[in-house]
Formats: C-alpha cells, structure tokens, sequence
C-alpha cells in the first residue's frame, strides 16, 4: 500500500472511527462532569458539613442512576450494609476483617444468586470502589487513623462521592474530608481537570480506532503464522491497556473536578493525584511496576489493607492472597482471575530472581530503580543496561500474553456477561502457554542459583 492510500485509509477511519468515538464519550460522560462541578461548588459554600454530605450523597447517587438506571439500588444496598455492619460491631477491634468477610459474602450472593450477569459486570466497577472504600475505613478505624465511626451522612457522602462512585478509583476517607473543606477554585485545578479529561479521550481513541489496526495500517508488518498471531495478540492487548487509561484517567479528572485528588503543603496545594502510568506499563522496566502502575490507587489500597496484613504469612503467601483478594474484588470472572493469578507468580519470580542477580553481580538490576547512594558496584555499564533491557522485553512478552484474552472483537454478549473459561483457555493455547513455560523456566533458573 503506498501512502497516498495510507493516507485515505487513516483519514476514512478518522472519519468514520475518531469523531464518532470521541462524540459518544463527551455525550456519556458531560452529565457526571456536570455533577462533580456541581458538588465542587457546594463545598466551597460555607454551609454545615452535613449539608455538604448530603450534597454529595445525593450528586453521586444521581451519577449512579446516570449510568446504571434503577440498578443502582445493589451499590446502595451495598453501602447501607457495610455501615450496618460496623455500626453493629463499633466496639470491636477486628471489623476490618469482619466487614470484608460479609462484603464478600455479599459480592458471590448477588453474582451467583440474585443478579443476572449482564447487570453485575455493568455496576461491578461501582460495588468494587463501594467495597474498598468500606474496608479501609474498617482498618483505619481498627488501627486509630479514624477515631471513631461516621455518622451515616458522613460515611455515605464518602463511598457515593460522585468524583469517584462511577469510574473510581479508591480515595482514603481524609481524602474526602479534605474535599468538603472546599480548597478555593483556581485556574491550576481546572487545567488539572481538563488536562486530564482530555488524556482520556485521547486514550479512547488509541483504544479504538488505532491499536487495533497497529500492523495493518500504521506499522504494516507481516510473518508468518506464529508472528501473525502474537502480532494480533499485541495488538489485542494495547487495546485493553488502553481502554484502562481512559477510565483511569476519566477518573482522575471526574475525582479533581469534584475537589479531590489534591496534597496541600503550608499554603501550597497541588493537584497531584495519579491514576494510571501508560509509559510504566507500555515501556515498562519490570512487571512490578506494570502492576503498581495499572491502578495506582488500588495497588496502595492491596499493599496497606491486604499485603501488609498478610505478611505474618511471609511474602510468597502475602501476594497470592495480594492477587486473590483483588480477584474477588473483581467478581467470579475466570479471564480476570486467571490473569490476577498468573501476575502474582510472575511478578514474585521475577522479584526474586533479579534480586538474586543483583547480589551475585552487584548491579543494578532489581525490579524497582535503584536509589542513586545504593551500595550495588555496577549502576549504568552497557552490561547492566542490556540486562535491564531484556526484562523490559520480557516484560512486555508477558503482557501481550496476558492481554491477548481480551478480544474487542468477540460476541457483544460474551463481553457484557465476562469472558467465559474456553475463551481465555483457548487464547493462551493458540500462544503454546509460552509466557507461564517462560515463568517456570526463570524459577528454575533462580533455584539453580540460589
């Protein structure tokens, strides 16, 4: 194809892929952008803090019907039992642990019992960000963070604040206290916002109208057979990173333009909240850091409230349960359990084995960045560079293999109700299983080593 061709072929598909993607996002989303201004605004009015709660609750449950009609109803009654039940056991020093209990028991019974599957894997987003926003203020509550129980107008202005009830992410309960309190409208929050907003949008764009056709018309290259299909499978998995970083960054910006998302030092407030890391995840130096950049809030909210927890159990154990947690949170989806599975083993071998590395060689080769005063001999010789750069590629190995499973292109229904176990099953035999033989062999590699 030469470029003359090239050149109408993107413009068709700017034409008939761009405008209408970025006109159906605007139209879904201007109505909640409309409520975060709003309750933006209301917390600026030097009204009480139980006006403003309400406020909130009332701006998020709107958001909710926005999105969900009258199915909204779950993440409410969600929410009225999560405050049920800590009110029930206030005196109690384990309520961290008893809510997530109840919360899970809750979370099958809908989606095996009461709930058909279309209706779950539409508010699953929501009942999640509910879940954890509960859990935490359980903990804190437990470790003296939060002195004593909210009060119900309290507690639900901040699980339905309306910045973050819809698309997330997880905010601490000091985080929406410091929203009430009404930080002044400038010019450096609403460029924050909008700046953001419009990654967003870009994000959704990449998502469907250009990673899909990444080797078909952008980079044409062609192989064959087994290149064709981790081609495709590249392509499949930059498609779903992207559609990550739209409702990562969507959710940035909703939490900013409703008042959150900000650290104030003396009288210098930043709008410094974080979501999501694209350049950590498409040019990554380990899958440590994949993982802690796909969800930024949520991967703070794993280490406090389940990691550190569990690590009476010692690390290996600490993680599985890291990961299962994270599965559950996700609802009963094979595809989604399957992948949250297989990074906890990969991100542990791969932790261990280039810590290992870096002690025999001492260099700086650990998944994490090294500090500039570490104690490692060899920091930036063309040796540690390359060995750097070679778990950078399989890095990235690894996440077009986990990625392949999510097939834009699949029946409609399959992806409302979740990837059922032969899709996922099915997409990782066409691979050969090559990432989880990969992982094994670096196992056995650390144990001949260690």
């Amino acid at each position: 194809m030469d470029w003359s061709s090239r050149l109408a072929v993107w413009q068709q598909l700017a034409e008939s892929c761009g405008l209408s993607t970025i006109e159906q996002g605007l139209q879904q989303i201007w109505g909640l952008l409309l409520l975060c201004l709003i309750c933006r605004l209301c917390f600026r009015l030097g009204v009480a803090s139980t006006v403003k709660h309400a406020v909130s609750v009332l701006t998020g449950m709107y958001g909710l019907f926005l999105f969900f009609d009258f199915h909204m109803l779950w993440v409410l009654s969600l929410g009225a039992l999560c405050y049920l039940v800590l009110l029930l056991c206030r005196h109690s020093s384990s309520r961290g642990l008893f809510l997530s209990f109840v919360i899970l028991i809750y979370l099958l019974t809908g989606e095996l019992h009461l709930v058909d599957m279309v209706t779950w894997h539409k508010i699953r987003g929501s009942q999640m960000v509910v879940a954890m926003k509960a859990i935490s203020l359980a903990f804190d509550m437990d470790r003296g963070t939060v002195g004593a129980l909210p009060s119900p107008a309290e507690f639900l202005g901040y699980i339905l604040f309306v910045g973050t009830v819809v698309f997330g992410p997880w905010i601490s309960f000091s985080s929406y206290k410091n929203a009430t309190e009404g930080t002044k409208l400038s010019g450096l929050w609403l460029y924050s916002s909008s700046v953001t907003l419009v990654k967003s949008q870009i994000c959704l764009l990449v998502s469907t109208c250009i990673a899909p056709y990444i080797f078909t018309f952008f980079i044409p290259i062609h192989g064959n057979a087994v290149t064709e299909k981790w081609l495709l499978a590249y392509e499949t998995a930059v498609s779903f990173h992207f559609s990550n970083y739209f409702v990562g960054y969507l959710s940035e910006g909703t939490t900013k333009m409703a008042g959150a998302g900000f650290t104030e030092e003396k009288d210098n407030i930043r709008w410094d909240m974080s979501v999501v890391k694209p350049l950590a995840v498409e040019m990554p130096r380990s899958m440590v850091l994949v993982v802690t950049s796909w969800n930024i809030p949520m991967s703070r909210w794993l280490k406090t409230y389940v990691f550190k927890n569990a690590m009476k159990l010692g690390t290996f154990p600490a993680i599985l349960m890291t990961y299962t947690a994270s599965a559950l949170l996700h609802g009963l989806s094979f595809h989604l359990g399957a992948v949250l599975l297989s990074l906890g083993f990969i991100t542990y071998v791969e932790h261990v084995l280039r810590k290992k590395l870096a002690s025999i060689f001492s260099a700086c080769i650990l998944s994490r960045p090294c500090s500039s005063d570490c104690s490692h001999q060899h920091k930036k010789e063309y040796w540690v560079m390359l060995l750097n750069l070679v778990f950078s590629l399989l890095a990235i190995f690894h996440l077009t293999y986990l990625g392949s499973m999510f097939d834009a292109g699949a029946d409609e229904q399959e992806i409302e109700e979740g990837y059922a176990a032969i899709h996922t099953i099915h997409r990782w035999s066409e691979l050969n299983w090559a990432s989880h033989w990969v992982v094994f062999a670096c196992w056995v590699f650390y144990r001949l080593i260690q």
